[in-house]
């Protein structure tokens, strides 16, 4: 009796305890600094931008270049997000053949593209002078037709898009969301006004709930949505 109330507790045990993600060694945690105050300043003019990336169990921190596009490759061709701030953008699709022909699928700054469940999911949006709001789409394909259905609208500018198990994770210019796809595409705002505002967020992976990490200008961030708590990671300039 033991032996099987021992093995029946197991697996909600190793289920509770999350991964070890580790931070790369040339980054070190610093403090959060309070919204528009000089240390925040100082962060929103830096021109070190980083971006996460996820390499089986490993965080993989990148300087961002320049001209980056978000990109999924699609049966025929591929799909090609362009964000150009203020001067605007358009989600497209290039074919493989048609001379790669470039077709306009829905105008307006598309930030990322996730392929989640058999569907793609792609977010636009601007934050521009005091101008800040965008929406989650899901597009749907007959042949070369697409057809882009809103799936819901932000009151901030959406910035990055990832998924895990069964939920949408969004994080946008000041805010962080989460999108239950098992009940009806619920969405929860799990972070609100925070520290990020103008600090350009363009990256998201998750590793699991405790382990989600967003690359921005100034460093990485670490969102725990299950402790509800963020941690931020700066370049160790000692290291250098």
């Amino acid at each position: 009796m033991k032996k099987m109330l021992i093995l029946l507790l197991f697996p909600i045990c190793f289920y509770g305890f999350s991964q070890e993600i580790k931070i790369p060694d040339n980054f070190v945690e610093a403090s959060i600094p309070k919204l528009y105050s000089g240390d925040w300043d100082s962060l929103n003019h830096s021109k070190d931008i980083y971006l996460g990336k996820q390499n089986k169990e490993e965080l993989i921190i990148e300087k961002k270049g320049k001209g980056e596009r978000s990109e999924l490759e699609i049966e025929g061709g591929k799909l090609i997000g362009i964000d150009e701030g203020e001067w605007g953008g358009a989600l497209y699709f290039r074919t493989k053949n048609l001379q790669e022909k470039l077709i306009v699928i829905q105008p307006g700054n598309t930030v990322d593209i996730l392929k989640f469940k058999n569907k793609i999911y792609f977010i636009q949006g601007l934050s521009h002078m005091g101008i800040s709001d965008g929406a989650l789409y899901e597009l749907k394909r007959i042949k070369n037709k697409f057809t882009c259905i809103k799936v819901t609208d932000f009151d901030d500018a959406p910035a990055a898009i990832t998924s895990f198990q069964n939920k949408i994770l969004i994080i946008s210019h000041k805010n962080f969301y989460e999108i239950n796809t098992e009940e009806s595409n619920k969405v929860t705002k799990i972070f609100e006004n925070q520290f990020w505002e103008s600090l350009y967020p363009n990256s998201i992976v998750a590793f699991d709930e405790r382990n989600i990490f967003v690359g921005m200008r100034s460093g990485i961030l670490k969102v725990n949505i299950i402790d509800k708590t963020i941690n931020f990671y700066r370049k160790n300039i000692k290291n250098e």
